[in-house]
């Protein structure tokens, strides 16, 4: 072969069409061989990505014999006559779980905040790592254990136990294949034995991993083998080469040095430069190992006028993540209408998916090749939200997330989609209005009877569904993962079958996500015997994490000028105009994970890489990203949370040119940032509105007269406070929808208290009652009604306990009372009509008392603390209202009669209770004057204002996105306007 071939050891700048190159080299290497020479060579590419690109480049160079095309991690195949079956990845995994399991119950301490899924899939990248890197279980003897704390000592032992398991021969996981295989050519070929007669090249691979390093090595030294590197920094010194060590795993080149060692320097592949080769030594400056400050002050004037470098380069500082999305689609936009390809690099899935969104204001779908993940399909949401419904009670939320879900009944052949919604609907206005909190199907049958002939049907078999469902409430115990795996699958056909529908007929199945989807379930089925018995929690999260990994292919239907890549696809797709995108700490590069297993120290006396080694391999990318003709770098300053942090890559280049002014650095740099200011400016005004909308006037409604005919006491302080809160719940009749998720709340606890009290009195109690008996009763109901109110356990411990703290005082003051008087009246529902005025008055007293003397006293029960004078002077004139009602007679158990009094019992804190003033013109001024308050609004005299004028703090209410509230503030005054009518 040709004499330049040796060392064997060649190399691509960053910025270069990899693909391309390569096979152009390739060519020129081969000429003058025959047509079959070509067909003889074999080509081991480092991902199936890099081998497509490849394959494209060929393709374009018209017809010829293909080379024998591979992929390195082939190797690890090896011939299978020879050695054991290969194990499937699953089942090792699962075995290891077992492993993890039985650690969980001896050392708890070890496996404390993870689950045992997470833990085994763990351990296995370790031991493959191990595999990988040609350490066997005596690895783990070269770790001192006296020189690590004792959680580090215990996790060893284990791992001893782990590695004498899942290291042993012969090798049966691909990763010891291609470490065994990579070990036998490198030995054969280097006593001169079975060498190829063939050329062989490795192409695209950085040697990251030590047995495709050491393939490489053998390759490299073979009179007819090449490796060839992709992104090689070519401005590095030699120095900096020569202090490439384990403890620069950061650094973007580390992978290449120990190939330089072994093989010596690379030479140029071909002879085509780097797009901007000035940007390629900029960056190699940058990217220095540190300390660079020393470096950068002595060799940055070498570099020279800096304007070249970053002529196309543009940087994007957005606000926001929204922001950075929307500029990176407009510049999208931008590049289809010149009919320019783009690609966008990105490790953010997040920032991925808002650019997505963005994109489809124009209709515009991006080749996105890393596809939709499996767990955001339909069918592996669909997946994961039943086996949540194991190990728990089922609430109304979950409930109609599943009914809602597409995947839901869409094999019933007696139930169409847009029958499901609606009955879904109609169910959840039930659930909400009437719950219960945990819908079961006594519940959905007695439900079923109040609707059609489909309703019927359908909660029927919803019904039966949920008894299914509640009696998996209870699975929180350990089973055989073959079983859990087993009920996961039946449960999940059958909410995909419907009514009287079949599973094959579903959603569940169908297209590529389905597909993917029932193969998975099959492959876990098959392997599950080898796994741990497994908790609800620990199946959910085995079954996410089997499917993390797979992914299925977008729409068809893409834009091929927008290409959406990854990071580690920079090597073949960085070129022409690439955006760099989530350029931030924790974003590119992504934070380090702990091991669990082994500290850094640990893994370095192991003879394992540092987890640094994945801060280098994501410099790599970025560096060779950067190397494109055009490059636009963007992040974000804010997250969803919290100030960003920039990448640290950006941050070294930024302080590079702000300190090389005589270079002009800092105009570069300010120019990079003025054209990324031209983008988020036209951003911004993508996103202004053409026509300007003046904000809402606080508003004061006048609906037509008579506004209200009927209105309670309880509502005269929202009438006092927000008249338009009224007005939206009273006049229009809006109400808010009660919640989705109940929660044992304050208003469901002053609806179990005022309950409990209706109850105690209710039995009829006097002031002989003993205090023993009383209070045994007390708590006897409350018991009962916690019981019957409040379906969760938690919330009836607390409460019971609050109430049995109180319990003594509370029956001390109530025999105090009957002393007095006895209750007349108890949560009785009474009217009165309001002279000249047209609207009637209603009460719900919680208790009046007729004293011994003739007169009464109110009582309102307070779960929290009760109204102060003031409070009763501003607004909250219930119990004065019905003190009105009693001299008026309006109870007709009492008759008219005077009042004695106002009182709030308290049924927290102390469980005190708290006098409070009646006034003396309580008939007089405090009636005319709130006679004088209704006739205003019922007249028209007065508009239904939002939180009144004179109203100094915000009341939080159902209606405030009604009223506009944001648009105007506290300090705007009301707009009264007619509403309705000929108004």
């Amino acid at each position: 072969m040709a004499a330049d071939w040796q060392p064997g050891l060649f190399a691509l700048p960053p910025g270069v069409d990899f693909a391309q190159e390569f096979v152009a080299g390739f060519l020129d290497r081969m000429a003058g061989q025959p047509p079959e020479a070509i067909a003889r060579a074999t080509i081991y590419a480092n991902s199936g990505r890099t081998l497509t690109a490849i394959k494209a480049a060929f393709d374009a160079c018209g017809a010829l014999l293909l080379p024998r095309l591979r992929i390195v991690t082939d190797l690890g195949a090896g011939p299978a006559a020879a050695m054991a079956p290969l194990e499937a990845p699953l089942a090792r995994r699962l075995q290891l779980g077992r492993l993890v399991a039985g650690l969980s119950l001896q050392r708890q301490d070890l496996a404390a905040g993870h689950s045992i899924p997470e833990l085994a899939q763990s351990l296995s990248e370790l031991m493959t790592e191990m595999q990988t890197e040609g350490c066997g279980p005596d690895a783990l003897s070269r770790i001192d254990p006296g020189e690590h704390a004792r959680h580090w000592q215990n996790a060893l032992q284990f791992l001893g136990i782990a590695a004498g398991f899942y290291l042993r021969e012969p090798p049966v996981d691909r990763a010891a294949r291609q470490r065994a295989a990579a070990e036998s050519v490198a030995a054969n070929w280097a006593e001169g034995r079975d060498l190829p007669a063939a050329p062989v090249f490795v192409a695209g691979s950085t040697g990251s991993h030590g047995a495709t390093r050491l393939f490489m090595q053998a390759v490299a030294s073979l009179p007819n083998g090449a490796v060839v590197l992709p992104g090689f920094d070519f401005d590095q010194p030699d120095a900096i080469w020569d202090g490439l060590d384990h403890t620069a795993e950061d650094h973007p080149q580390a992978r290449f040095a120990p190939l330089i060692r072994a093989a010596g320097y690379p030479s140029r592949w071909t002879d085509r430069a780097a797009p901007v080769p000035e940007r390629n030594a900029l960056m190699s400056l940058a990217l220095r190992p540190a300390p660079v400050t020393e470096q950068w002050i002595a060799d940055g004037p070498m570099l020279g006028d800096l304007e070249p470098a970053t002529h196309e380069l543009t940087l994007i500082e957005a606000d926001t993540l929204g922001q950075e999305a929307e500029t990176i689609a407009l510049i999208m936009r931008d590049a289809v209408e010149r009919m320019l390809p783009i690609t966008l690099i990105c490790a953010d899935g997040g920032l991925v998916r808002r650019v997505t969104a963005a994109l489809d204001r124009w209709h515009l779908v991006p080749d996105d090749s890393a596809g939709q993940p499996l767990p955001m399909t339909a069918p592996g949401l669909f997946l994961r939200q039943v086996a949540g419904l194991f190990g728990q009670p089922l609430t109304i939320d979950a409930l109609l997330g599943l009914l809602k879900h597409p995947v839901t009944a869409s094999g019933s052949d007696q139930l169409g989609r847009n029958d499901l919604l609606r009955l879904t609907r109609d169910l959840e206005l039930k659930l909400r209005r009437e719950g219960p909190v945990f819908p079961d199907g006594d519940e959905l049958r007695e439900w079923a009877t109040r609707g059609d002939a489909l309703q019927k049907v359908w909660a029927e078999w919803l019904a039966a569904v949920l008894d299914r469902i509640g009696a998996l409430a209870d699975d929180r115990a350990a089973r055989p993962l073959a079983d859990r795996a087993a009920d996961h699958l039946a449960l999940a056909s059958d909410l995909a079958a419907g009514p009287g529908g079949q599973v094959a007929a579903s959603r569940l199945w169908q297209g590529d996500d389905g597909a993917q989807a029932q193969s998975l379930l099959a492959h876990l089925t098959e392997h599950a015997d080898q796994g741990p018995p497994m908790r609800p929690g620990d199946f959910a999260d085995l079954l996410r994490t089997e499917m993390q990994p797979l992914a299925v292919r977008a729409d068809p239907a893409f834009n091929h000028l927008i290409r959406f890549r990854g990071p580690r696809e920079a090597r073949t797709n960085a070129h022409g105009t690439v955006i760099l995108a989530g350029l931030n700490e924790g974003g590119w590069p992504g934070s380090l994970e702990p091991d669990p297993w082994l500290s850094r120290q640990m893994r370095l006396e192991a003879g394992l890489t540092l987890p640094e080694r994945r801060i280098g391999l994501a410099a790599h990318d970025f560096q060779q990203g950067m190397g494109a003709d055009r490059v636009i770098l963007t992040r974000a300053r804010r997250d969803d949370t919290a100030e960003t942090i920039p990448s640290r890559w950006l941050n070294r280049l930024t302080n590079l040119l702000d300190g090389l002014p005589d270079q002009g650095g800092k105009t570069a740099l300010a120019q990079m940032r003025a054209r990324g200011g031209n983008w988020l400016a036209m951003a911004a005004a993508l996103a202004r509105p053409e026509a300007r909308v003046d904000p809402a006037r606080r508003p004061a409604p006048i609906p037509p007269a008579p506004a209200l005919t009927k209105l309670s006491a309880t509502d005269v302080a929202t009438l006092i406070r927000d008249p338009y809160a009224i007005y939206a719940k009273r006049v229009l009749g809006l109400r808010a929808l009660d919640p989705l998720r109940p929660e044992p709340d304050a208003m469901l606890r002053g609806t179990a208290l005022h309950m409990i009290v209706q109850c105690l009195l209710e039995s009829r109690p006097d002031a002989d009652t003993p205090p023993e008996t009383l209070k045994a009763r007390l708590l006897h109901i409350t018991g009962e009604v916690l019981d019957e109110q409040v379906p969760w356990p938690s919330a009836r411990a607390f409460w019971l306990a609050r109430i049995a703290g109180i319990a003594e005082r509370l029956v001390s003051d109530e025999l105090a009372r009957l002393q007095l008087g006895h209750p007349a009246v108890i949560e009785r529902q009474q009217q009165m009509a309001v002279a000249d005025t047209g609207l009637v008055l209603t009460a719900k007293p919680d208790r009046i008392d007729m004293l011994n003397d003739g007169r009464a006293q109110v009582y309102d029960y307070k779960s929290g603390a009760p109204p102060k004078d003031s409070d009763i002077e501003a607004s909250e004139k219930q119990l004065l209202l019905e003190a009105v009602m009693v001299e008026n007679g309006a109870f007709d158990s009492i008759g008219p009669s005077e009042v004695a009094g106002i009182s709030y019992i308290q049924l927290g804190d102390k469980g005190e209770t708290h006098d409070r003033s009646l006034p003396g013109d309580l008939m007089g001024d405090f009636w005319d004057r709130f006679v004088s308050l209704i006739r205003a609004y019922l007249s028209g005299d007065a508009g239904f204002a939002a939180m009144r004028s004179g109203t100094t703090s915000r009341f939080a209410g159902d209606y405030e996105h009604l009223a506009r509230f944001g648009e105007w503030d506290l300090s705007d005054p009301a707009q009264p306007r007619k509403v309705g009518g000929d108004g």
